[in-house]
């Protein structure tokens, strides 16, 4: 049986994890924020502005053209309203905190498929420390 067939042990957990996030408090708060992020035209308006300035402005610098004054001033004064507004505060630390969530398990499952076992806190240690995973005695084992 493949491990991702709908009833296979892998699929059955993976399904448990998924159930736990769901029910999760904080989790349904997170969602309930966004929610209310999508139903206020005014702050998705808002946000869309601000985004999408932020994006010019980006790609103005990156094609080498400097940028004016006032026109940093101008998106500095909008990006300040935005966190001003609860609305879309509370969206931007919503996305944040999912976006963060979403990483650590998706590293937590990528370690596992990269190591053949559950991944130590040693081992996060040694992903973040740039070590390449060698089994040395604690040297890493590659080089650079």
């Amino acid at each position: 049986m493949s491990m991702l067939a709908e009833d296979s042990a892998v699929m059955t957990k993976t399904k448990e994890l998924c159930a736990q996030i769901a029910a999760e408090p904080k989790f349904q708060t997170l969602l309930q924020t966004v929610e209310r992020f999508l139903e206020d035209d005014a702050a998705r308006l808002q946000y869309q502005n601000v985004h999408e300035r932020g994006e010019e402005l980006h790609q103005k610098q990156h094609a080498g053209v400097e940028l004016g004054a006032a026109e940093i001033r101008e998106f500095e004064a909008a990006r300040d309203a935005l966190f001003k507004n609860d609305v879309a505060r509370g969206f931007l630390e919503a996305q944040r905190e999912l976006e963060t969530l979403q990483r650590a398990i998706g590293k937590y499952v990528g370690m596992t498929l990269e190591l053949g076992r559950v991944p130590t806190s040693e081992d996060f240690a040694e992903a973040e420390s740039g070590c390449c995973g060698g089994n040395d005695g604690g040297g890493c084992g590659c080089s650079h």
